[in-house]
């Protein structure tokens, strides 16, 4: 597995009230949903990521107001809203 470090100025680590570990936390949830929204990695490898569940991701997304279903166009949804 691949580590990525990045540098937090001490001000930003002041200025939020973060702790290094939650500082940490943000970094990865903030990675992961980058991955999962703009490059299409799957749902479980920005779980990973973002150190969640499956379940606890999916829900992320949606506090974040991203979907996890994607549709080229209106046909192909209407297509799956009638298929439910």
């Amino acid at each position: 597995m691949c580590q990525v470090a990045i540098d937090i100025p001490d001000a930003v680590i002041y200025d939020t009230h973060m702790t290094p570990e939650e500082a940490g936390r943000f970094a990865r949830r903030a990675v992961a949903l980058g991955y999962y929204s703009q490059s299409g990695v799957s749902i479980g490898y920005c779980a990973q990521i973002a150190g969640m569940t499956e379940e606890e991701f999916i829900a992320y997304l949606g506090e974040n107001r991203i979907s996890i279903f994607h549709y080229d166009d209106r046909a192909e949804f209407m297509e799956e809203l009638n298929n439910a």
